[in-house]
């Protein structure tokens, strides 16, 4: 294998990755030329913090650690919070950073910053790489982060360490799935059988989370569905794992229109909770209703009370249900067509007529994107809309951070998604604010010849901490944005640019997403007053 840091490389290339997203820095020198020998790419980010999202995109997408590399001191503490977004969002993310010499940390002040005190409250795991046992500390780091629940792994190596000769030990990959076969029942004290409490229930609704697709649970989750007759509700990062122009499919929890959503749930008598996590939780949990807990863990967190649970493979608990299943359907597909109404109807309220409105753009970027364009979304009173309202078809075709909910992860979202996807479409919907965060990786998109399109929210505001100001009776406070014009910025990074303020220009602009030859940035001049009358 050669040094050390080759011994990293071949582990990561054995994970799969061809990319890894980096800010260069000296102590990481070495190990960016072990990534190149093994033809993985190292692709710069304009700064260590858009590098570290696109890493978390890329393992969105996969479903395998996204991996990055920073430097020492600034580098590292400049990762944090895409790291620790990696982890809330549940997205396997190995992340490295150099370090000065172990003989001199403890001596030295510049630069040195102690990674296992960083790291350790945001990550799964915070270790270091060491020439004699590189290679189990890369098989530990990498199986981590895929196992139940995922999230972001940190190594730190030095110089030194990545330079120096490695024991010749071929390179053996952990198992990457994160889920375990099969299916184990837990009962409370004297709990009922989770088959029994299924019969039992008149109304049950299936509320899935994240944790079923990554167990890749659509066809077992469609099945159980169908055959109970239930509804599904789903979390805003588990959107497509039932397409949503299915008959039982109910609304995602706690994005807009919320209140109607939670009013459903309030009206059921059990909810089947699968592969949800808490994590995504906007509003508190308020039901009296009884769960369900099917997932890949115990529910430990306890949000909601469950006197049984289904632990293991989501798809395997799910299969489990409906193979155990006696009965006739409980919900009618005109009870559920109903609730969608009310659901639109909620969702259309504050459109102002003659404008712009932000569910304007979101029909119109929907309906002329190709079926299976990927979609990434920043964080912003626009995330909630999208959240509700881009249709989406598939798992893993939406994707966003709804855990830590950072804002500026929309565009390099969408860069890294589309560099690992190839040929799929991909468009990135993002505020003004989350593309201030981000703007300059658009020349990353140019450099690489990616026809991404990436549409920009304007409406010149913080427009979610606006309202709430605004709900307090409090003058807006820092919260409004100065004007860049976002045409002439596409066109000195050499993107295409359009600026619309109604739906006509919008559809023009839009006209041809199928067809891009290098990135397109559309400035929609919203009329933010939907915001107001959703929020």
């Amino acid at each position: 294998m050669g040094n050390t840091a080759a011994v990293v490389a071949g582990y990561v290339r054995a994970a799969g990755t061809r990319f890894v997203f980096a800010y260069p820095g000296d102590p990481i020198i070495e190990l960016m030329e072990a990534m190149r020998a093994l033809d993985v790419e190292v692709v710069p980010g304009s700064r260590e913090g858009t590098a570290v999202f696109m890493a978390e995109a890329q393992g969105m997408v996969t479903g395998r650690p996204g991996v990055c590399l920073s430097t020492l001191g600034p580098g590292s503490t400049a990762i944090v919070n895409g790291v620790a977004a990696a982890t809330w969002d549940r997205v396997p993310l190995l992340a490295i950073s150099g370090q000065i010499d172990p003989g001199r940390e403890d001596v030295v002040t510049h630069q040195v910053v102690d990674h296992t005190l960083l790291f350790s409250p945001v990550t799964k795991w915070a270790g270091r790489i060491h020439p004699g046992s590189a290679d189990a500390v890369l098989r530990k780091a990498l199986r981590l982060a895929v196992a139940e629940r995922p999230g972001a792994v940190h190594l730190t190596g030095s110089a030194e360490t990545f330079a120096a000769p490695a024991p010749d030990i071929p390179v053996t990959p952990p198992p990457l799935d994160g889920a375990a076969g099969g299916v184990r029942v837990h009962l409370a004290t004297g709990g009922p059988d989770p088959t029994a409490v299924l019969r039992d229930a008149r109304r049950p609704v299936v509320l899935a989370g994240a944790g079923a697709v990554r167990c890749e649970a659509s066809g077992a989750l469609a099945r159980l569905a169908e055959a109970v007759g239930a509804p599904v509700v789903v979390s805003p990062m588990a959107k497509g794992v039932i397409p949503e122009d299915h008959p039982l499919y109910a609304g995602v929890l706690d994005m807009a229109c919320h209140q109607v959503l939670w009013n459903f749930l309030a009206g059921c008598d059990l909810v089947v909770a699968a592969g949800f996590d808490p994590v995504e939780l906007i509003k508190p949990w308020s039901l009296a209703v009884p769960v369900l807990h099917v997932d890949t863990t115990p529910n430990t967190d306890q949000v909601y009370p469950s006197a049984c649970e289904v632990v293991g493979d989501v798809a395997a608990g799910l299969d489990w249900l409906a193979d155990g299943w006696r009965g006739e359907p409980r919900w009618t597909e005109r009870d559920i067509a109903a609730h969608r109404d009310r659901l639109r109807m909620s969702y259309y309220a504050g459109r102002v007529a003659g404008r712009l409105n932000p569910t304007d753009v979101i029909d119109v970027v929907r309906a002329n994107a190709p079926d299976e364009t990927v979609v990434t979304c920043d964080v912003g009173s626009h995330k909630l809309l999208v959240g509700q309202g881009w249709q989406a078809r598939r798992p893993r075709g939406v994707l966003m951070s709804n855990g830590l909910s950072s804002m500026g992860f929309g565009l390099p979202g969408a860069i890294a998604a589309q560099l690992t996807l190839g040929e799929t479409p991909v468009v990135a919907l993002i505020g003004d604010g989350g593309f201030a965060m981000a703007a300059t990786e658009l020349r990353l998109a140019v450099a690489r010849q990616l026809r991404l399109a990436v549409v920009v929210f304007c409406d010149g505001s913080l427009n979610r901490i606006e309202l709430k100001q605004r709900a307090l009776g409090y003058p807006g406070t820092a919260t409004r944005l100065d004007h860049i014009d976002l045409v002439a910025l596409a066109g000195s990074m050499g993107c295409d640019g359009v600026r619309v303020s109604s739906v006509a220009e919008l559809e023009k602009a839009t006209a041809g997403l199928a067809g891009l030859n290098r990135p397109l940035l559309i400035e929609a001049r919203i009329e933010p007053a939907q915001y107001e009358a959703q929020f």
